[in-house]
């Protein structure tokens, strides 16, 4: 757990998405980005107990068709970034565009962290150190479950503390800047998984 703990500070595309939503579109909307990866986590433990991740991280195939998924996602993402007006603090009153823009954020975490290959392989590591064949299912659901939520605990101390007035507001007068560094770093990011390799 304490390895999970480490991974899950180390910045990354995750920590990356989190921080632009802070900044974007609020407190709310990072906070259902940081429930959404911590979604995938759980969709990530499922199908590494259930033997799925095994044939992943072996397949040559399907970890290449994973790796390019996650590339072009974060590619999308530095796009829209790099196109995206100055951040500015949002107005939203219409109850039909919050319920939207709540979908949204959440699927931006979800896919960001599930179309990460990366994830793949940790979890495979992880588990192959952490669970053994005498290891009990219910003490394997409580470890996914304890990981999903130490995520969304972190990201979520992650999301408060990019909110902060004062600190969201340094931002917004970053302007455009704040929308270059970002989309840089999401093509940086694509790159990175790019050349991932099997292990």
């Amino acid at each position: 757990m304490l390895a999970f703990g480490i991974n899950a500070i180390i910045p990354g595309a995750d920590f990356a998405m989190v921080l632009r939503q802070s900044v974007v579109h609020g407190r709310r909307a990072a906070l259902l980005t940081s429930a959404g990866i911590a979604t995938s986590i759980l969709v990530h433990g499922s199908y590494t107990l259930l033997g799925v991740g095994v044939i992943v991280g072996q397949s040559l195939l399907l970890f290449n068709i994973l790796k390019w998924a996650g590339a072009a996602y974060l590619v999308w993402l530095a796009i829209s970034a790099l196109r995206s007006p100055p951040p500015q603090m949002p107005d939203m009153d219409d109850d039909a565009a919050i319920r939207n823009s709540d979908m949204s954020a959440f699927a931006l975490g979800f896919l960001t962290n599930l179309l990460n290959p990366k994830a793949v392989l940790f979890f495979l590591a992880l588990f192959t150190s952490l669970v053994s064949v005498r290891t009990g299912g219910d003490a394997k659901v409580i470890y996914v479950g304890a990981m999903s939520l130490m995520l969304f605990a972190w990201f979520a101390l992650v999301s408060v503390f990019f909110t902060t007035p004062s600190v969201r507001q340094g931002f917004f007068r970053a302007g455009r800047w704040f929308n270059r560094v970002t989309g840089i770093t999401f093509l940086a990011l694509a790159v990175r998984v790019a050349l991932a390799q099997q292990r």
